[in-house]
This record gives structure tokens, C-alpha cells and sequence, in this order.
């Protein structure tokens, strides 16, 4: 099994997208994680989007990428979902074999009334989603 870890800021919104994809499209094959470099809450937009689309992330926590470093945990795979300023001030984890950037917007940005807030948390949804559909087709 695949070990991958989604990586963003807060680990609130991209990552745990991302993660919760991974288990769904690539269970049995992949081992999916997630955790950001200053953890915050949970976004509820996020919380929202995803629940349209069958996953309940609701009780989900949010981690520290310096806490599984320190931890000893070991990727094959770690992914990098916010800006590349950002991605680079993760930690590298050993016997790592392939990382990967997929900068995708960050839906704590978005301005709006709740309906604007909640196109953009669906479009950038979708956009996670096929990125983990291809990843798990490619790997």
C-alpha cells in the first residue's frame, strides 16, 4: 500500500479534500494522510462541499506536518496542495520517493455571500477531485 500525505497552510480545507478523495477513490491501494504547516479549523465551506458530495470530513482534526515528521512517519508520496512559497518550507521526510505540487486555490481567499463562497469551494472541490482521480489512474 501507497502511503501519501496531502500537504497545505492550515490543513482546513485543500488537504483534507484531498485526503478524503484519496481514501475514496484509491482505497485498497493508497493509505491516504493529511496535515499543514500551521494547523487551524476546519473550513466550514469545505465541511459543506464535501458533504454535497457524500464525504463526511465533519469530524476530521487537523494535523501538523512537524508533529508526523517528528512522529517518524514514513511517504512514499507527499503532495503539496497550497502555493509553492508554502510547499517549500515543509519538511522533506525520509525514504520519500516522489513529491508533487498541486497549487490549487485556497478557499479561505474567497469573498462572497455564502452562494459565491460555495461556487468557488465546489470548483476548487472538482478540481482536487480530478487531480486525485488521475493520480490514482497514473499510479
Amino acid at each position: 500500500m501507497t502511503k501519501v500525505l496531502f500537504l497545505c497552510v492550515h490543513n482546513s480545507a485543500r488537504s483534507q479534500m484531498a485526503e478524503a478523495f484519496l481514501a475514496k477513490h484509491g482505497a485498497g491501494r493508497f493509505a491516504a494522510e493529511s496535515a499543514g504547516l500551521e494547523p487551524g479549523r476546519l473550513n466550514p465551506f469545505v465541511v459543506r462541499a464535501m458533504a454535497e458530495a457524500g464525504i463526511d470530513i465533519s469530524g476530521n482534526k487537523t494535523k501538523s506536518v512537524f508533529d508526523l515528521f517528528q512522529a517518524g512517519k514514513v511517504y512514499q508520496v507527499v503532495v503539496t496542495v497550497c502555493s509553492k512559497e508554502a510547499a517549500e518550507r515543509c519538511p522533506v521526510f525520509p525514504g520519500l520517493s516522489e513529491k508533487l505540487h498541486w497549487p490549487f486555490s485556497d478557499p479561505s481567499a474567497l469573498k462572497g455571500n455564502d452562494d459565491e463562497i460555495m461556487a468557488g469551494v465546489r470548483r476548487i472541490r472538482d478540481q482536487i477531485e480530478a487531480a486525485v482521480k488521475d493520480f490514482v489512474a497514473s499510479h
